[in-house]
């Protein structure tokens, strides 16, 4: 099989000093920090800048007054407990060394109120503290559409409120989440413990575009300009219908399902409405990157893997990442061969060599390969072009072996 590699030009729109502009937003706001701890959550993996903005709202909060300190805000995530959850926010370069506050990490909460599905929580150090500046990127869900997704409120309502406003949150029927989140937004809003929001922004690399400091009556209704700012730059596949879509890498690192849903097209929830395009036949995933840390939550959205990705799992992280979302699909193990060669072969004889796209995970799209008989659809598609000859489809050991990252492929005719 030959694959064609193909460049496909997403939105840029980097900041060139994310530090200068964390200030200038905290300053915009117009108000004073609460003279006291103030905690600054933190969690979300594969933020571009993360440590250096984190940082910078620290160093900003302390230079009017305020005490910051870091709090993991990751509901369920990472064995749900409170060693684990801080272990996650050092991983990602967030340690006290580095931040120049403490981190105060337990999966203790207070109460702060009910609505239909259940009670509302908020992390006891959160709670107890002078006020929250809510950090956190926005960006659309992968379980659900609505005004607001994943953001400051999703922040406030799953990560402050650790596994127990999570399974309140979860345990909602997904057409209606949309709303859930904005009632149980509000509720934390009112609490008066949400001192502001910082939200930020990537473009289609992966880079910090914009930085958005929010007053908490406004959070509501800032995220959805916010969120739609955030589809201009959000990446996508360019091919509709797809018979094969081999994705290298997943995990935590790329998107909380492991692969966006809105990139391939499944959510893998019952009941609740799918993506519309693209529209995937098959989708095969090879490896569960060492930084989602044994998480492999999304990998039932592939139909095969091979066996070291099955061997890298943690069952039970995944397993309580799964079972507090409720959505079981995503934590079902796929078929699973010895290799990636043999998926790929398999795949091949079952289901043919046409319309295949390969990519090196659903976060990164500039660069894929795809089979030559997309070439007039590539060449059609006003942000994409052929960058280079054909390359053989090859392994290495057993493993993919295409060169995503070789800048000589990638050159252009």
């Amino acid at each position: 099989m030959k694959l064609l590699p193909v460049s496909q030009r997403l939105n840029s729109n980097p900041l060139s000093n994310p530090v200068a502009e964390t200030r200038r937003r905290l300053d915009g706001l117009g108000v004073q920090p609460p003279q006291g701890p103030v905690a600054i959550t933190a969690g979300s993996r594969g933020i571009a800048n993360l440590a250096a903005i984190t940082r910078a709202a620290g160093d900003w909060l302390r230079d009017h007054g305020a005490e910051p300190f870091l709090v993991p805000a990751m509901g369920s995530h990472n064995g749900a407990t409170a060693e684990g959850q801080r272990a996650m926010v050092e991983s990602l370069g967030l340690t006290e060394e580095a931040m120049g506050m403490p981190i105060r990490s337990s999966m203790e909460c207070v109460k702060v109120g009910e609505v239909a599905s259940g009670d509302v929580w908020m992390d006891r150090h959160c709670w107890e503290s002078a006020g929250v500046l809510v950090l956190n990127r926005v960006k659309l869900h992968t379980c659900f559409s609505g005004p607001v997704q994943s953001g400051i409120t999703k922040m406030m309502v799953v990560g402050m409120g650790k596994i127990r406003s999570a399974q309140t949150f979860h345990s909602t029927p997904t057409p209606q989440m949309k709303h859930m989140l904005l009632e149980m937004g509000k509720l934390l809003i009112d609490s008066g413990k949400i001192w502001a929001g910082l939200a930020l922004l990537e473009d289609g690399y992966d880079q910090t575009a914009e930085i958005h400091a929010i007053a908490p009556g406004d959070i509501l209704t800032r995220e959805p300009e916010l969120l739609a700012r955030h589809r201009e730059y959000f990446p996508r596949l360019p091919i509709d219908e797809i018979n094969t879509l081999v994705v290298k890498d997943i995990g935590k690192t790329y998107s909380g399902t492991g692969m966006d849903t809105n990139v391939i097209g499944r959510r893998g929830v019952a009941g609740g409405e799918d993506v519309e395009k693209p529209n995937c036949k098959i989708i095969a995933a090879l490896n569960l990157v060492e930084a989602s840390k044994g998480n492999a939550i999304g990998v039932g959205l592939a139909d095969f893997i091979p066996q070291r990705l099955r061997d890298a799992i943690d069952e039970h992280k995944t397993f309580l990442n799964v079972y507090t979302t409720g959505d079981m699909q995503r934590g079902k193990i796929p078929a699973t061969l010895a290799d990636d060669e043999t998926v790929v072969t398999k795949i091949r004889e079952r289901y043919g060599d046409s319309r295949w796209v390969l990519v090196p995970n659903t976060l990164h799209l500039e660069r894929m390969f795809v089979t030559e008989d997309l070439a007039g659809e590539i060449e059609a598609n006003p942000i994409c072009e052929i960058a280079g000859a054909p390359v053989e489809l090859k392994f290495e050991a057993g493993r993919l072996a295409l060169p995503f990252a070789d800048d000589q492929v990638f050159a252009g005719k």
